[in-house]
Protein backbone atom coordinates (compact mmCIF):
# COMPACT_ATOMS: atom_id res chain seq x y z
CA UNK A 1 0.00 0.00 0.00
CA UNK A 2 1.63 3.46 -1.10
CA UNK A 3 2.01 6.10 1.75
CA UNK A 4 0.35 9.32 1.56
CA UNK A 5 2.28 12.19 1.23
CA UNK A 6 3.03 15.37 -0.87
CA UNK A 7 3.89 13.73 -3.69
CA UNK A 8 0.30 11.63 -3.87
CA UNK A 9 -1.75 12.01 -7.09
CA UNK A 10 -5.21 13.64 -6.72
CA UNK A 11 -7.39 11.14 -8.89
CA UNK A 12 -10.13 14.12 -9.36
CA UNK A 13 -7.44 16.46 -10.59
CA UNK A 14 -6.04 13.76 -13.35
CA UNK A 15 -9.36 12.90 -14.43
CA UNK A 16 -10.39 16.50 -15.06
CA UNK A 17 -7.09 17.40 -16.60
CA UNK A 18 -7.00 14.89 -19.52
CA UNK A 19 -11.39 15.60 -19.18
CA UNK A 20 -10.12 19.89 -20.31
CA UNK A 21 -6.76 18.62 -22.62
CA UNK A 22 -9.32 15.87 -25.04
CA UNK A 23 -9.09 18.37 -27.65
CA UNK A 24 -5.74 19.90 -27.72
CA UNK A 25 -4.31 16.33 -26.92
CA UNK A 26 -3.19 14.95 -30.35
CA UNK A 27 -1.29 18.19 -31.43
CA UNK A 28 1.13 17.82 -28.36
CA UNK A 29 1.40 14.39 -27.70
CA UNK A 30 4.52 14.34 -29.58
CA UNK A 31 6.38 11.87 -26.97
CA UNK A 32 3.62 9.41 -26.39
CA UNK A 33 3.23 9.14 -30.36
CA UNK A 34 6.60 7.79 -31.00
CA UNK A 35 7.06 5.66 -27.78
CA UNK A 36 3.59 4.20 -28.90
CA UNK A 37 5.06 3.18 -32.40
CA UNK A 38 8.31 1.61 -30.75
CA UNK A 39 5.88 -0.56 -28.30
CA UNK A 40 4.28 -1.84 -31.30
CA UNK A 41 7.35 -2.91 -32.56
CA UNK A 42 8.21 -4.86 -29.67
CA UNK A 43 5.38 -7.01 -30.77
CA UNK A 44 6.79 -8.09 -33.46
CA UNK A 45 8.86 -10.42 -31.26
CA UNK A 46 6.43 -11.58 -29.37
CA UNK A 47 4.43 -14.95 -30.20
CA UNK A 48 0.84 -13.71 -29.43
CA UNK A 49 -2.93 -14.43 -30.53
CA UNK A 50 -4.75 -12.16 -28.28
CA UNK A 51 -8.82 -12.70 -28.47
CA UNK A 52 -9.08 -10.08 -25.23
CA UNK A 53 -6.76 -7.11 -25.09
CA UNK A 54 -7.23 -4.25 -22.43
CA UNK A 55 -5.50 -0.73 -23.60
CA UNK A 56 -5.23 0.50 -20.09
CA UNK A 57 -4.88 4.57 -19.97
CA UNK A 58 -6.14 4.35 -23.56
CA UNK A 59 -5.97 8.39 -24.21
CA UNK A 60 -7.91 9.04 -27.96
CA UNK A 61 -7.72 5.35 -28.73
CA UNK A 62 -4.58 5.30 -31.18
CA UNK A 63 -3.20 2.49 -29.86
CA UNK A 64 -6.58 0.63 -29.00
CA UNK A 65 -7.08 1.29 -32.78
CA UNK A 66 -3.82 -0.36 -33.64
CA UNK A 67 -4.36 -3.31 -31.60
CA UNK A 68 -7.19 -3.67 -33.52
CA UNK A 69 -5.84 -4.01 -36.88
CA UNK A 70 -2.78 -6.07 -35.92
CA UNK A 71 -5.13 -8.69 -34.10
CA UNK A 72 -8.30 -8.39 -35.76
CA UNK A 73 -9.95 -11.75 -34.05
CA UNK A 74 -9.15 -9.97 -30.82
CA UNK A 75 -12.10 -7.58 -28.29
CA UNK A 76 -10.62 -4.16 -27.81
CA UNK A 77 -11.22 -2.98 -24.21
CA UNK A 78 -10.09 0.61 -24.28
CA UNK A 79 -10.04 1.86 -20.34
CA UNK A 80 -9.65 5.36 -19.46
CA UNK A 81 -9.67 7.88 -16.33
CA UNK A 82 -11.18 10.41 -18.12
CA UNK A 83 -14.40 10.37 -19.81
CA UNK A 84 -13.57 13.19 -22.23
CA UNK A 85 -10.82 11.11 -23.82
CA UNK A 86 -13.09 8.51 -24.32
CA UNK A 87 -15.43 10.68 -26.02
CA UNK A 88 -12.95 11.88 -28.37
CA UNK A 89 -11.67 8.35 -29.11
CA UNK A 90 -15.51 7.65 -29.89
CA UNK A 91 -16.12 10.25 -31.73
CA UNK A 92 -12.70 10.57 -33.93
CA UNK A 93 -11.97 7.52 -34.17
CA UNK A 94 -13.47 5.46 -37.65
CA UNK A 95 -12.38 2.31 -35.69
CA UNK A 96 -14.63 2.53 -33.33
CA UNK A 97 -17.30 2.45 -35.20
CA UNK A 98 -15.97 -0.04 -37.83
CA UNK A 99 -15.91 -3.12 -36.08
CA UNK A 100 -18.82 -4.78 -34.85
CA UNK A 101 -20.32 -4.25 -31.31
CA UNK A 102 -18.91 -7.35 -29.51
CA UNK A 103 -15.36 -6.44 -30.77
CA UNK A 104 -14.68 -3.07 -29.04
CA UNK A 105 -15.59 -1.53 -25.36
CA UNK A 106 -14.77 1.57 -23.56
CA UNK A 107 -14.57 1.72 -20.12
CA UNK A 108 -14.22 5.07 -17.59
CA UNK A 109 -12.01 3.66 -14.73
CA UNK A 110 -8.87 3.67 -12.61
CA UNK A 111 -5.77 1.66 -13.67
CA UNK A 112 -5.83 0.71 -9.83
CA UNK A 113 -9.32 -0.68 -9.78
CA UNK A 114 -10.36 -2.57 -12.94
CA UNK A 115 -13.66 -3.37 -12.93
CA UNK A 116 -12.94 -6.50 -15.27
CA UNK A 117 -13.41 -9.82 -14.43
CA UNK A 118 -10.56 -12.05 -13.22
CA UNK A 119 -8.28 -14.11 -15.70
CA UNK A 120 -10.47 -11.67 -19.02
CA UNK A 121 -7.57 -10.53 -20.82
CA UNK A 122 -4.92 -12.60 -22.96
CA UNK A 123 -2.91 -8.77 -23.32
CA UNK A 124 -2.61 -5.79 -20.99
CA UNK A 125 -1.03 -3.02 -22.75
CA UNK A 126 -0.53 0.56 -21.27
CA UNK A 127 1.28 3.41 -22.98
CA UNK A 128 2.98 6.28 -20.76
CA UNK A 129 -0.28 5.71 -18.22
CA UNK A 130 0.70 4.01 -15.28
CA UNK A 131 2.82 7.10 -13.80
CA UNK A 132 -0.72 8.55 -12.35
CA UNK A 133 -1.12 5.69 -10.30
CA UNK A 134 -0.23 5.83 -6.32
CA UNK A 135 -0.18 2.51 -5.79
CA UNK A 136 1.82 0.86 -8.59
CA UNK A 137 1.76 -2.62 -6.96
CA UNK A 138 -1.69 -1.99 -6.88
CA UNK A 139 -1.86 -1.40 -10.32
CA UNK A 140 0.26 -4.40 -11.54
CA UNK A 141 -1.68 -6.38 -8.82
CA UNK A 142 -5.40 -5.11 -10.89
CA UNK A 143 -3.17 -5.76 -14.08
CA UNK A 144 -2.36 -9.57 -13.02
CA UNK A 145 -5.82 -10.32 -12.03
CA UNK A 146 -7.38 -9.61 -15.11
CA UNK A 147 -4.57 -11.27 -17.36
CA UNK A 148 -5.56 -15.28 -17.50
CA UNK A 149 -2.28 -17.29 -16.86
CA UNK A 150 0.55 -16.71 -19.06
CA UNK A 151 -1.07 -13.72 -20.38
CA UNK A 152 1.32 -11.14 -21.57
CA UNK A 153 1.37 -7.10 -20.25
CA UNK A 154 3.24 -4.73 -21.80
CA UNK A 155 3.80 -1.26 -20.79
CA UNK A 156 5.65 1.71 -20.60
CA UNK A 157 5.82 4.74 -18.02
CA UNK A 158 8.18 7.49 -17.43
CA UNK A 159 11.72 7.44 -15.12
CA UNK A 160 13.12 9.59 -12.57
CA UNK A 161 15.19 11.76 -14.87
CA UNK A 162 11.95 12.99 -16.91
CA UNK A 163 11.83 16.63 -16.62
CA UNK A 164 14.58 16.90 -14.70
CA UNK A 165 15.21 20.30 -15.85
CA UNK A 166 11.82 21.69 -14.97
CA UNK A 167 12.19 20.08 -11.22
CA UNK A 168 15.59 21.81 -10.90
CA UNK A 169 14.26 25.05 -12.09
CA UNK A 170 10.97 24.83 -10.06
CA UNK A 171 13.25 24.31 -6.90
CA UNK A 172 12.87 28.07 -6.85
CA UNK A 173 10.06 27.29 -4.86
CA UNK A 174 11.28 24.65 -2.45
CA UNK A 175 8.00 24.63 -0.36
CA UNK A 176 5.73 23.08 -3.25
CA UNK A 177 5.68 19.99 -5.34
CA UNK A 178 6.03 21.18 -9.00
CA UNK A 179 7.05 17.57 -10.68
CA UNK A 180 5.60 14.53 -10.08
CA UNK A 181 8.03 11.53 -8.31
CA UNK A 182 8.85 8.86 -10.87
CA UNK A 183 9.77 5.45 -9.70
CA UNK A 184 12.87 3.78 -10.79
CA UNK A 185 13.12 0.73 -13.64
CA UNK A 186 14.23 -1.53 -11.21
CA UNK A 187 12.04 -0.77 -8.17
CA UNK A 188 9.43 -1.04 -11.50
CA UNK A 189 10.49 -4.44 -11.83
CA UNK A 190 10.54 -5.35 -8.40
CA UNK A 191 6.86 -4.44 -8.43
CA UNK A 192 6.34 -6.75 -11.29
CA UNK A 193 7.64 -9.68 -9.85
CA UNK A 194 5.30 -9.39 -6.50
CA UNK A 195 2.66 -8.78 -8.34
CA UNK A 196 3.02 -12.77 -10.02
CA UNK A 197 5.23 -11.82 -13.52
CA UNK A 198 7.48 -14.21 -14.39
CA UNK A 199 11.21 -13.03 -15.73
CA UNK A 200 9.93 -9.09 -16.56
CA UNK A 201 12.09 -7.33 -19.33
CA UNK A 202 13.16 -3.85 -18.63
CA UNK A 203 14.62 -1.63 -20.91
CA UNK A 204 15.32 2.57 -20.45
CA UNK A 205 15.78 5.59 -23.51
CA UNK A 206 15.72 9.20 -22.85
CA UNK A 207 14.31 11.44 -25.00
CA UNK A 208 15.23 15.11 -25.02
CA UNK A 209 12.64 17.79 -26.55
CA UNK A 210 13.51 21.51 -27.20
CA UNK A 211 11.83 24.39 -26.72
CA UNK A 212 12.33 27.99 -27.16
CA UNK A 213 11.35 29.03 -23.83
CA UNK A 214 9.84 27.82 -20.63
CA UNK A 215 6.47 28.71 -21.21
CA UNK A 216 6.50 26.40 -24.50
CA UNK A 217 7.20 23.42 -21.68
CA UNK A 218 4.56 24.04 -19.48
CA UNK A 219 1.86 24.41 -22.63
CA UNK A 220 2.87 21.45 -23.94
CA UNK A 221 2.38 19.72 -20.37
CA UNK A 222 -0.79 21.17 -20.54
CA UNK A 223 -2.18 20.50 -23.51
CA UNK A 224 -1.56 16.73 -22.85
CA UNK A 225 -3.27 17.14 -19.49
CA UNK A 226 0.08 16.53 -17.57
CA UNK A 227 -0.98 19.22 -14.95
CA UNK A 228 0.37 18.99 -11.49
CA UNK A 229 -1.52 16.59 -9.45
CA UNK A 230 0.19 15.92 -6.64
CA UNK A 231 -0.84 16.63 -3.38
CA UNK A 232 1.89 19.10 -2.38
CA UNK A 233 1.43 21.49 -5.21
CA UNK A 234 0.53 25.02 -5.22
CA UNK A 235 -3.40 25.46 -4.69
CA UNK A 236 -3.04 29.31 -6.32
CA UNK A 237 -1.20 31.49 -8.54
CA UNK A 238 2.19 31.40 -7.97
CA UNK A 239 2.96 35.13 -9.47
CA UNK A 240 5.33 36.46 -11.89
CA UNK A 241 8.19 36.61 -9.06
CA UNK A 242 7.84 32.50 -9.08
CA UNK A 243 8.11 32.66 -12.75
CA UNK A 244 11.06 34.48 -13.05
CA UNK A 245 12.95 32.88 -10.75
CA UNK A 246 11.83 29.68 -12.43
CA UNK A 247 12.76 31.22 -15.92
CA UNK A 248 16.24 32.29 -14.52
CA UNK A 249 16.89 28.70 -13.40
CA UNK A 250 15.74 27.11 -16.40
CA UNK A 251 18.08 28.89 -18.50
CA UNK A 252 21.07 27.37 -16.94
CA UNK A 253 20.25 24.35 -19.11
CA UNK A 254 20.05 26.31 -22.73
CA UNK A 255 22.25 25.06 -25.51
CA UNK A 256 22.58 25.81 -29.18
CA UNK A 257 19.61 28.14 -28.87
CA UNK A 258 17.03 26.06 -26.84
CA UNK A 259 15.77 24.70 -23.96
CA UNK A 260 15.63 20.94 -23.40
CA UNK A 261 13.03 18.98 -21.48
CA UNK A 262 14.37 15.08 -20.79
CA UNK A 263 12.06 12.25 -20.73
CA UNK A 264 13.18 8.98 -19.37
CA UNK A 265 10.79 6.04 -20.95
CA UNK A 266 10.62 3.11 -19.20
CA UNK A 267 9.68 -0.25 -20.96
CA UNK A 268 8.81 -3.36 -19.77
CA UNK A 269 7.01 -6.40 -20.34
CA UNK A 270 6.36 -9.81 -18.45
CA UNK A 271 4.17 -12.78 -18.28
CA UNK A 272 1.61 -14.09 -15.80
CA UNK A 273 2.92 -16.96 -14.50
CA UNK A 274 0.88 -19.70 -13.89
CA UNK A 275 1.51 -20.33 -10.35
CA UNK A 276 0.31 -16.67 -9.92
CA UNK A 277 -2.89 -17.66 -10.58
CA UNK A 278 -2.93 -19.76 -7.15
CA UNK A 279 -1.79 -16.89 -5.49
CA UNK A 280 -3.94 -15.10 -3.28
CA UNK A 281 -4.55 -11.16 -2.84
CA UNK A 282 -2.47 -11.38 1.01
CA UNK A 283 0.12 -13.56 -0.52
CA UNK A 284 -1.00 -16.78 0.84
CA UNK A 285 -0.90 -19.88 -1.85
CA UNK A 286 -3.73 -21.94 -2.68
CA UNK A 287 -2.25 -25.54 -1.56
CA UNK A 288 -4.38 -28.50 -3.61
CA UNK A 289 -5.42 -31.77 -1.86
CA UNK A 290 -6.09 -34.76 -3.57
CA UNK A 291 -8.21 -37.64 -1.84
CA UNK A 292 -6.87 -41.07 -2.46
Amino acid sequence: MSQQDEYTIDKARVRASFDRAAASYDAAAVLQKEVRGRMLERLDYTRLAPRRILDAGTGPGHAARALAERYKDSHIVALDIALGMLRLAAAAEPWWRRFIPDRRSAVCADIENLPLQTGSMDLVWSNLAIQWCNDLDQAFGEMARVLRPEGLLMFSTFGPDTLKELREASAADPSHVHVSRFIDMHDIGDALVRAGFSAPVMDVEHFVLTYDDVLGVMRDLKAIGARNAAQGRPRGLEGKGFLARLTERYERFREQGKLPATFEVVYGHAWKSESAASVLPDGASVIKLHRK
